[in-house]
C-alpha cells in the first residue's frame, strides 16, 4: 500500500527579524519571502509549499508581531494572528541570542487565546550565537511559560536542524490531498512576488523611516516572443522628498535597484527579464484601501 498524503498549513509566527522568512525560504528552498536586516519587511502573509516525502507542508510567513503604532502596521499585526489562527501547526521562533523580550512575552501571553487550539511547537533560532546553558536555559524557560507541543534548535540561514524540523511536520499535518500542484513554490502571484523582490532590495538599499513609508507595485507584465518577461513597476512614496532619495544622485540609486531586482528576478524565474522601474508620489497611500488589497492586507483591520 501508498503511503497517505498528508498537507497542511504552518503558520510561522514571532518578533520581527526572528528569522520567519529565512526558515521559509530554506523549508521551500527557493526565495518566496523578503529578508533583510531590517524588522517589518514583512507585510502580507506569504505562503511557501514544501514537499517532505506525501506531506505537502504549506508554510505561511507572517508579519512579524510588534507593538502597532499606524494603520499599516495595525493591519499587519492582525495579518498574523489570523494566520496563527488558521493554521494546522504554529511554529513560534525565538532568537537564542534575544532570549524572553518583552515582545517574545506579549506573543506568548496571547498563544493559547489566538491560536484556536491548534499545536504550537517553539523553535529556537540562531543557535549558533549561544551557549548550550544558555540554550537550554532559554528552552526551559520558555516550556514553563507556555506548553508547547515540541521544541526544536535550529540555525536557519545554516540549515541546523531545519531537517529534523520538516521531518517532524511532515508527520503532523492532517492527512488528506495536497492543496496545490506538486512543483508549485508560492500561492502568491508572480507579479506581487516580483514587486517584493525590488521592494527588498529598495529596503537593503535605503535606511530609516521610508522603506516602510514606501510600497512596490507590478503595473504591467508582458510575455515577449523570445520568452523574456518585460515587468513595469510603480514605487509609491509619500512625499517629494523621499522621491529624490529612492532616485538617488544623477539616479544611482535606483539604477542600482533594478540592476539587483532584475538580476534575482532572472536567476527565479530562469529566463531573461527586463525591469522598468518608475518612482510615483501618492502622499496618501498609507490610507489607501486598495494598496492594502495589493499587499493581501485587510484595510479595516488598521482601524484603531
Amino acid at each position: 500500500m501508498t503511503e497517505a498524503t498528508r498537507a497542511g498549513f504552518i503558520a510561522l509566527i514571532g518578533e520581527p527579524n526572528a528569522g520567519k522568512s529565512t526558515l521559509l525560504n530554506r523549508m521551500v528552498g527557493a526565495k518566496v519571502s523578503i529578508v533583510t536586516h531590517k524588522v517589518q519587511t514583512t507585510r502580507a502573509r506569504i505562503r511557501g509549499v514544501a514537499m517532505e516525502g506525501q506531506a505537502q507542508l504549506v508554510f505561511v510567513d507572517t508579519p512579524g508581531l510588534f507593538r502597532p503604532r499606524r494603520r499599516l502596521d495595525r493591519a499587519m499585526v492582525a495579518a498574523a494572528w489570523s494566520g496563527a489562527s488558521d493554521a494546522d501547526i504554529v511554529v513560534l521562533l525565538v532568537e537564542a541570542h534575544r532570549g524572553v523580550t518583552e515582545g517574545v512575552s506579549a506573543i506568548l501571553d496571547g498563544l493559547a487565546e489566538r491560536t484556536d487550539g491548534a499545536p504550537v511547537i517553539l523553535a529556537i533560532n540562531k543557535i549558533d550565537r549561544v551557549k548550550t546553558d544558555a540554550l537550554l536555559g532559554l528552552t526551559k524557560e520558555l516550556n514553563e511559560r507556555f506548553a508547547f507541543q515540541e521544541t526544536f534548535m535550529i540555525s536557519a540561514e545554516k540549515g541546523h536542524g531545519t531537517d529534523a524540523l520538516r521531518g517532524w511536520l511532515a508527520g503532523e499535518v492532517p492527512e488528506g490531498p495536497w492543496l496545490y500542484p506538486e512543483d508549485q513554490l508560492a500561492d502568491a502571484p508572480m507579479r506581487n512576488i516580483a514587486a517584493e523582490i525590488t521592494r527588498e532590495k529598495l529596503t537593503l538599499r535605503l535606511h530609516q523611516e521610508l522603506p516602510y513609508q514606501m510600497t512596490v507595485e507590478t503595473e504591467k507584465w508582458e510575455e515577449k516572443d523570445d520568452g523574456s518577461a518585460r515587468i513595469e513597476q510603480l514605487i509609491y512614496v509619500v512625499r517629494d522628498g523621499h522621491k529624490g532619495i529612492v532616485l538617488g544622485n544623477k539616479g544611482e540609486t535606483i539604477k542600482a535597484v533594478g540592476k539587483a531586482a532584475r538580476e534575482e528576478l532572472v536567476e527565479f524565474l530562469g529566463r531573461k527579464v527586463h525591469l522598468f522601474l518608475q518612482v510615483k508620489v501618492r502622499p496618501g497611500w498609507l490610507e489607501d484601501s486598495e494598496r492594502y488589497s495589493e499587499m493581501g492586507l485587510n484595510f479595516k483591520d488598521g482601524n484603531d
